[in-house]
Order: structure tokens, then sequence, then C-alpha cells
């Protein structure tokens, strides 16, 4: 399925809303709606586990998606913040896509603007799910877990963000919390939680529920990282045409995809009908997907051709060998794809310039450490359990662009400028070009100007970068 096109329905109040629609077939149409503030509609299309849900969620019906208010590709800054407001939200999409009637599928905190909008115009819609949602907020805001984060908000939003989301997945899968905190901070800002997500905190729409009589599936999520599940019943109670399911999941729904088995789809076709199964062709992961921007990235071993000659064939391998292992690790925690290997280096590719410039500087860290660990099996000069100290430092330069990919490889003056740079770096130093430098405004890494240079094969001098990983800044520093 080709990417979806984004396009724009005016609210009542003249808000831009940020939407797609993908799918057909004779199903009714379903709206998802976002939640505060995992909202990023262009973004969130390139996570193939997202991609893979609305594709799957598409098959025999339409399924819509929009960025609510305040987040995303939306009006970042609006106005009204009411329920009212994000009610007048769905009928404006639904209105841009000549819409009369639909389903409604709403997790969490998107359970506010599609109550709100039931019970407003529920002759607009068929059948309506509530996922770990709730319509009282006070008892989730006033969770131990949550209002520990929020004094984080204004005072380091690096770190506000990759806690929120490794909370969320309760500290595990560390390959995806930084592709999902970095899509976090690419969806919101502080001042969209304080003053969208931070308006819904007074909200209670317990006195609605009795005028919703649209055939509901209230679903309670037991094992997820908030406990809500005394707010699912209540819901179910209040409403008068609702069912009560409990699944089980971690992260509340948001993030919980079982292989390839994603409960949300089983649960929200169960409820809603069709919705056939279909195969998604999806990149193996983010970064493999067709065109588009890169970041590329490039190590290399300093004093390769020496460090051989020096140990001897075998040992050197096991050197290389654990090189290896340690940079394969880092690449998958940090979404990286392994392009291909050089023996003393790698050659890597990003879809996020922020994770890769992470990867780098978890990989210096990496290397920096093993200068005071022995590589290799046991060496009888040492003692047992102890082998040769080797002193192993790489350099590392990254660009961003759009390469060409053939084969598998990737091609053009993005790959080749990124090699040059790396070239350039010194043991222990990461290189990025001026425009790394820029897409990186905000994200709290620090840099050291190193000066112009003039790539061999290039006419153009380029202004270089060193990212300092050494010092104690949020997302580049100790």
């Amino acid at each position: 399925m080709s990417d979806p096109k984004i396009r724009y329905a005016k609210s009542a109040d003249g808000t831009n809303i940020a939407y797609w629609a993908i799918g057909d077939g004779d199903g009714r149409p379903l709206v998802y709606v976002p939640v505060m503030p995992f909202s990023h509609i262009e973004r969130e299309w390139a996570i193939p586990e997202w991609r893979r849900r609305y594709e799957r969620l598409a098959a025999g019906r339409r399924l819509i998606r929009y960025d609510t208010r305040g987040f995303g590709l939306s009006d970042s800054h609006p106005t009204d913040v009411t329920t009212a407001a994000h009610a007048d939200d769905i009928e404006a999409v639904l209105d841009a896509l000549a819409i009369d009637k639909c389903d409604l599928f709403a997790p969490g905190d998107a359970g506010f603007a599609a109550i709100e909008f039931c019970a407003r115009a529920g002759e607009r819609v068929g059948r309506f799910i509530l996922w770990g949602a709730y319509a009282n907020r006070a008892s989730f805001v006033n969770h131990p877990k949550i209002k520990s984060m929020h004094a984080l908000w204004d005072e380091d939003w690096f770190q506000y963000t990759e806690l929120a989301i490794r909370t969320v997945l309760g500290w595990k899968h560390p390959e995806r919390a930084s592709q999902l905190a970095d899509f976090y901070r690419a969806a919101a800002s502080p001042e969209s939680l304080r003053n969208v997500t931070g308006a819904t905190y007074g909200f209670d729409l317990t006195a609605l529920l009795p005028s919703i009589h649209v055939p509901t599936l209230v679903v309670a999520v037991d094992g997820a990282w908030v406990d809500v599940q005394d707010e699912a019943r209540r819901l179910a109670a209040g409403l008068p045409n609702a069912e009560l399911r409990t699944v089980h999941g971690e992260t509340g729904g948001i993030f919980d995809f079982y292989d390839d088995e994603d409960a949300v789809v089983t649960v929200v076709n169960e409820f809603l009908g069709g919705g056939a199964p279909v195969q998604a062709t999806l990149p193996d992961d983010l970064t493999r997907a067709p065109g588009g921007p890169r970041t590329i990235l490039f190590t290399d071993i300093v004093g390769h051709t020496e460090m051989m000659q020096r140990l001897g064939d075998a040992r050197g391998r096991d050197v290389l060998r654990e090189h290896e292992r340690i940079t394969r690790d880092l690449l998958k925690t940090h979404g990286g794809a392994e392009v291909k290997t050089m023996g003393d280096g790698f050659m890597a590719s990003f879809g996020s310039v922020t994770s890769a410039i992470e990867c780098a500087i978890a990989l210096q860290r990496a290397f920096d450490g093993a200068l005071t660990r022995p590589f290799g099996p046991p060496s009888p000069s040492k003692g047992e359990g102890r082998g040769d100290d080797e002193r192993v430092a790489i350099r590392i330069g990254l660009n961003a662009g759009e390469p060409i990919e053939e084969d598998g490889d990737l091609f053009g003056a993005t790959v080749i400028l990124a090699s040059r740079i790396a070239a350039k770096a010194a043991g222990g130093e990461i290189l990025v070009p001026d425009t790394v430098r820029g897409l990186l405004s905000g994200k709290n890494f620090l840099f050291a100007d190193r000066g112009e240079f003039v790539p061999k094969g290039f006419d153009e001098p380029m202004r270089l970068y060193e990212v300092r990983w050494r010092v104690g800044v949020a997302g580049g520093g100790e």
C-alpha cells in the first residue's frame, strides 16, 4: 500500500486538522481517534507495527486517521481545547470526506472526543469501541507514575520523553524505546502537553454517558502500565448499550503488538465485523523503506592494519568479532539497519537522524568502556578468565539525504559524503556536516565547530561539527 495522502479539514473554530484515509470496501468507515500526545500521522505511518495495524484495519473498509489539535501536523497552538472542540474535529474530518456514518475506535484519552461526539451526533455513529479509556481523567492524572513525570515537562524535555516511553513500555523492548521517544518528540512539545493535554485533567464526561445509545464495546486492559480497569467498569455500567471485555496488555494497547497477531485488530474486527486478513507489504524496519530521507552512518576501526599485524590473524579476529557484536547490538537497539560491513567498519542506515546520533554516541561509549576490559578468550599469560587488553578506537561519520537504493545497498552523493566525513574523524570522534547539525536543532546535543574541508570528488567546501558525547548533556553526555 502506498503512503496515504495527507489532507486538511477546517474545524468549527478554524483550526486546521491533518488527516488521511486509506482502504475501501463495503464495511462502514472506521475513525481511529488519536491519543494525545502520540499523534503524528506522517511519522507513525513509517513505524512498521503501526503501519501493519492500519493496513489490517483498512481491509474491507475505509480507515480514517487524523492528528488531534495541538499535535503532529495539525495546528500546534489551538485556542479552544475543550471536549466540544475535539468533537468538532471528528465532525470536520467526516464532513471533509463526505461520510454520513462511521464507526469509532478511541483508546485512552481519545475517549473524551469520541464520547462528546457520540453524545452530540449519535446518529452518525454505527458502533463505538472505547479501549482503555475513561470518562473522568482524575484517577489517571493522580497516579504516582504520572505525577512524577510531569515535573520534567519544562525542566528537561528530552529526559521526560525518554522516561515516558520507557515507563509505558515497562522498561522492556529497548530496541523500540529510542524510536518511539524520537516519535514522541516529533509529535508533541512541552507547550502542547501543558496547554492541550493539561486541559484534559479537568475533564469529566460521566454525565454524558446515559445519553449515548450507540452499541459500544468497552475494553478493560489487564496488566497495563497504569491500571484503569475500574474506570472501564464504570464506563460499561454508565453506557446504556455497552458490553465489557478484558484483554491483557502491557501498554494499554497503544504500543502492544503481539508478533503478527495485533490484539487491537482482532478485537476491533470481531466487534465491528469485516476486516479480512491482509498481507501487508512492509519494509523490515523503518530504515529500509524505499526512497525518502535516510541518515547514513559509517564506522571504522582506527589502526586496524597495525592491530592485525601485532596480534596475528586468530587473535585479531577475536577482537573484530567482539567489535561486530557490540556494533550490531547497538544498531538493533537504536533502530538502525546494517547495510554492509567492511571488516573493520560498518555502514548503516537510519530513518531518524536523532536515532542515528544516539546510536553513534552509544557506540563511542561502548568502545570507550571496552578499553578497560579484555576482548576475546582467556590468555594464559593473563590468568584464567581474562584475555589480553586491546585498545579499540572507532571513528564515526554521518550524513543525511536521499540515497539511491539498489539490491539492498545504498549509493549516491549522500553515502559518499558520509564515508568522506568518517575518514576525517579521529578515534573516539563523531563528525557530522552542518545539515545534520541543523536537523538536530533543539535536541540537546552539543557540537564543536571543526571548520571547513573539501571532500574528495566534490567542488564545494562543507563545514563539519564534532558531536561532544563525553560532556554531560541529555542525549549526548555522560
